[in-house]
């Protein structure tokens, strides 16, 4: 149910967005890792990638858990087991993950929990806006042939609050607050079952519809995120083109006729009579003059017999 999000903060604004109290309570400010794969956007489709957070000790053996990390991941889960060597060729959609299932189904089992998103949804903003921080689970993929590791994850969802209700019957997971973000990351001192208790609905939300630019994954400007008045039906601008069209239209198309009725022509077909003779002589062929006045002669004089069927 999760289609679009949006992250356009610069780097350096958005690490700032991120900071937090390690284990020993010092202030501090994630790392980033392979930052030069983030591209900000104000419209963001899965298959794109996303900075996520995450605790260093899932990169570094014997870090502190309570350390962050954010780097850029592809929005889709590709698990470690997938053997084809085109991630495009996964035949389900890991965009979403049940909460209700995310311990279950094979395509999650050997990812890691513990990814919180970090960017603010399109159509969901914190009250006091802040990064609204969505929980997720992500994987490393290692091409069959060979190449540089794909790290992918995919946004858990809930039933959705009573504020949601009418607009989608589910949401994302959204971690509540510095404590739950911690929690949910720290997965060196935080068991799966516990940081799973953090997943449920919550109503500290606000929302509002936008655009439906964002329909399209290409438009990548504010107009994706400004609030938009459902009740107001906008004025259709016509474009530069479309308005020369119109001006043509206008000027330069030929006027619609009536239908034309095909009236008959005077002489569609020969008339062997001396009324049409006279309308349109034909001229004959000298020494032929004779002839032709006998013939007429003797067709105005008999009348035409009618045929009869062939008898043996």
């Amino acid at each position: 149910m999760c289609g679009r999000t949006s992250c356009h903060l610069p780097r350096d604004v958005l690490t700032r967005a991120c900071a937090y109290q390690d284990g020993q309570g010092q202030q501090r400010l994630p790392e980033w890792r392979d930052a030069d794969k983030y591209c900000p956007s104000y419209n963001k489709s899965p298959q794109s990638n996303s900075p996520v957070l995450l605790s260093r000790l899932h990169f570094e053996k014997g870090a502190d858990s309570s350390e962050r990390i954010i780097a850029p991941m592809r929005w889709g889960l590709v698990p470690s087991w997938f053997k084809e060597s085109d991630p495009s060729k996964l035949q389900f959609n890991t965009t979403n993950c049940r909460s209700d299932t995310i311990m279950e189904k094979r395509s999650f089992k050997s990812a890691n929990i513990g990814a919180a998103r970090s960017p603010e949804d399109w159509e969901k903003i914190w009250d006091d806006w802040r990064l609204l921080t969505m929980a997720g689970i992500f994987d490393c993929w290692e091409p069959p042939e060979g190449g540089d590791c794909l790290y992918s994850y995919t946004i858990i969802t809930v039933d959705s609050c009573k504020g949601l209700n009418d607009i989608h019957h589910r949401m994302p997971a959204i971690l509540d607050g510095e404590e739950a973000v911690s929690k949910w990351l720290d997965f060196g001192k935080v068991s799966t079952q516990d940081a799973l208790k953090l997943i449920h609905p919550i109503e500290n939300i606000t929302f509002h519809p936008v655009s439906t630019v964002v329909n399209n994954s290409q438009n990548n400007t504010p107009e994706c995120l400004v609030p938009v008045n459902l009740l107001i039906k906008k004025d259709l601008k016509a474009s530069g083109s479309s308005q020369k069209m119109l001006q043509w239209l206008a000027t330069k198309s030929p006027k619609k006729e009536g239908p034309k009725i095909p009236q008959k022509a005077e002489l569609d077909v020969p008339q062997w009579s001396t009324q049409s003779l006279q309308k349109r002589p034909f001229p004959t062929k000298r020494g032929s003059t004779g002839l032709l006045e006998r013939w007429l002669k003797q067709e105005k004089e008999e009348e035409p017999v009618a045929k009869r069927p062939h008898s043996q």
